[in-house]
Formats: structure tokens, C-alpha cells, sequence
């Protein structure tokens, strides 16, 4: 199997203090690969390193086998990534539409902009009956769509979401999850970074559990359940 996403032996630094130390994962093409763990793991450090938001010190970074290690975030996007932000992250002043058409700025041709657009209304009817709707006066659930949809105007190979589930109900957050599990059916290659294990667990095909900003297991999500310190920490 080919891996959309390799990491190896990353060590990313803030303040010359490393969050990330040294770890390595595989992000098979096709497949739902999530990254587990507690806050201040390292997870956010290791999307951000991904995106070249924070460069790596040490160690590579490679997407469909190119190296991307500290390019510029703008052409690591180029390539075929996109990022739904921890925290919605919508533009509170814009439309759904408005939203939705930001995440397609690399693209200028305006019948590919509006076929994208009719596939993220058919993932999210909600968004469609709302199209001319202020994203800031939406619920936290709607503005969530509104950012994967946006997220999914790039087109992408790679999507990477960050804590998709943070401050929504329960049922937005069964929602959320199996619209991940829709967008990966469809195709895109998914990496999900989470706290909430038993969801995240539930419609991933492989996963790896961060603390202190090492990888202490990985596996399956059978395995990953099976291991005792995984257990003990996450599902008691």
C-alpha cells in the first residue's frame, strides 16, 4: 500500500524547547489514519510542522514520496493538502458561500468552482438552504460544516483535521464523524488528529497515540484498544 504521507524521526521545536521528539507515522492513500492524544501531546505541533507553519529541526517530512520539509505553507497546499483548523476558524462577516469560495482561491475557473460547490452542498444540504447566510451567526455545528466544506473547495488528496469534534453537542460531534467517514469514501485521504478516542477509533483504519511528544503505540483500531496503557489512559 502507498503512503500519501510520511513522517520520519521529526523533532520540531518552540523557544529551542522540542514538543515533537522524534516521531515517525505513515499515512497510507485512501485510508482514515488518526493521531491520539491528551492536550499539549504534540498534536497540533505536528500539523502545524506538516503544513510548514512551525519547520521541523530534524527529521523528514514527505508527501506521495516528494520531500516537503520546510517549503513554504502556500506550496505545501499546492501540492494537494488541506487543513480544517482546531476551532471552526469561519469568517464570521461572510456567507456560507463567501466561506466556501475562500477555499478554492487557488482555482479560477469559475464552472470547476461551482461543481465543487454542488458537491460540498450534497455532502451538507444545511449549507445549501444557508448559502446566503453570515457564518457568524450560524451554530457551532453549521460553521464546522462550513469549514470542512471550505476545506473541501482545494480539491484535496490530503485532508488534515484538527480536533473536529472541540465544543460541539454530541450529536454534532456523531455528525461530524460520519461525514469524516463520507469525505474518506469519496476517495480523500484522511488525517485526523483527536482527543476523542472511542469516535475516532470507530472510523479510522489505523491510528497512533502521541504523549509528551513521542509515539508510545500504534496499530489497528482493535489493537490500539487492546493495549493496556492505551486503555488504562483513554478509556479507563
Amino acid at each position: 500500500m502507498t503512503s500519501s504521507l510520511t513522517i520520519e524521526n521529526l523533532y520540531t521545536a518552540y523557544d529551542k524547547a522540542d514538543v515533537l521528539e522524534g516521531i515517525s507515522l505513515e499515512v497510507p492513500t485512501g485510508q482514515v489514519t488518526c493521531l491520539l492524544g491528551s492536550n499539549g501531546a504534540g498534536k497540533t505541533t505536528t500539523i502545524r510542522s506538516i503544513l510548514g507553519l512551525t519547520p521541523p529541526r530534524d527529521g523528514r517530512i514527505l508527501f506521495e514520496g516528494q520531500e516537503i520539509t520546510g517549503r513554504a505553507t502556500h506550496k505545501i497546499i499546492s501540492l494537494g493538502i488541506a487543513c480544517i483548523p482546531e476551532g471552526r476558524k469561519v469568517f464570521p462577516k461572510l456567507t456560507t458561500e463567501e466561506n466556501l469560495r475562500l477555499g478554492a482561491y487557488q482555482e479560477s475557473r469559475e464552472a470547476t468552482i461551482r461543481s465543487r460547490m454542488d458537491e460540498v452542498y450534497e455532502i451538507f444540504p444545511r449549507l445549501a438552504e444557508r448559502r446566503q447566510q453570515l457564518a457568524g451567526t450560524m451554530s457551532g455545528g453549521e460553521q464546522a460544516m462550513v469549514s470542512i466544506g471550505r476545506g473541501l473547495m482545494s480539491a484535496p488528496k490530503l485532508l488534515l483535521i484538527d480536533e473536529p469534534s472541540l465544543g460541539l453537542s454530541p450529536l454534532y460531534v456523531k455528525e461530524n464523524f460520519n461525514i469524516i467517514k463520507r469525505i474518506n469514501e469519496r476517495g480523500i485521504t484522511v488525517f485526523l488528529v483527536e482527543q476523542n478516542v472511542r469516535q475516532t477509533l470507530a472510523i479510522s483504519h489505523r491510528g497512533y497515540v502521541l504523549s509528551k511528544g513521542r509515539v508510545v503505540a500504534s496499530g489497528t483500531p482493535t489493537e490500539l484498544q487492546q493495549n493496556e496503557e492505551v486503555h488504562a489512559a483513554y478509556f479507563g
